[in-house]
């Protein structure tokens, strides 16, 4: 039988597999969460929105008879990749996770780590300095408790309120990004202090690289933890674990 998949997506990572499953002939499609108002276009047919938790994914996966979960999604995901490892377990459907490898610290890295958002909360509890926070726009409220420091905000879509920080500047704009182009972002602006996420991969570590070049300090937020799953970081390796799965393509 023909699988049928479901990508967990959002992330460039799912965009690029999606287009790779596609070439492979292969049939599913790709869920985001809808947080972005343009997301990229997609090679498998697109669904936005919710499930509904872990018993709704379970219902969803029995409806549309999904033979294969794949969970894209980004590392900081954390409750959705918890409800899609319980949902498969409910059903019995096979999930792999692609996911980013962690950035690591070198001796040319001046990070703090800290375990989750309060914790970098809580590390901005100075005098008053000049931030770019790179957290993403769910996480800006905690934030605003330390309004003593001006704040670099890049978001992937226009806020629809202004941010609550007395003195920032927005920057609509969607990676990859370079590090030349960080670097000069992050003099034009002054920054004295980064914060962001151990997202991994690529496309956002044009900051972090900056960040080494310049001596920048990093307030770097550790990844939550989620449930057991088998995970890889390559495309490829999902394709293989497909055929180990039980695909009829040999892919």
């Amino acid at each position: 039988m023909q699988p049928n998949l479901l990508v967990l997506g959002g992330t460039l990572e799912a965009t690029r597999l999606c287009q790779r499953l596609a070439e492979a002939g292969l049939r599913g499609t790709v869920s985001m969460a809808g947080r972005v108002a343009n997301p990229a276009a997609q090679a498998l047919p697109l669904r936005i929105g919710g499930f509904g938790g872990a018993e709704g994914l379970a219902r969803y996966l029995a409806e549309a008879r999904i033979s294969h979960v794949i969970d894209a999604t980004h590392p900081f995901a954390a409750q959705m990749s918890a409800h899609a490892v319980a949902a498969c377990d409910a059903r019995a459907v096979p999930l792999i996770a692609l996911t980013r490898a962690p950035w690591q610290q070198t001796a040319a890295d001046r990070w703090t780590r800290v375990s989750d958002i309060a914790g970098a909360v809580a590390a901005l509890d100075t005098p008053a300095t000049r931030v770019m926070l790179a957290v993403g726009r769910m996480h800006l409220p905690a934030f605003t408790v330390n309004p003593q420091h001006f704040y670099l905000l890049r978001l992937v879509d226009p806020p629809v309120t202004p941010p609550a920080f007395p003195d920032h500047a927005v920057i609509v704009d969607r990676g990859p990004f370079r590090q030349e182009a960080d670097a000069a972002l992050l003099d034009r602006h002054g920054i004295e202090v980064v914060v962001s996420k151990n997202s991994g991969g690529s496309g956002a570590f044009a900051k972090i690289a900056a960040a080494r070049a310049l001596g920048l300090p990093v307030i770097m937020i550790d990844r939550p933890a989620i449930p057991p799953r088998p995970e890889t970081h390559d495309p490829e390796e999902v394709l293989q674990w497909l055929a180990h799965a039980g695909t009829e393509r040999g892919v």
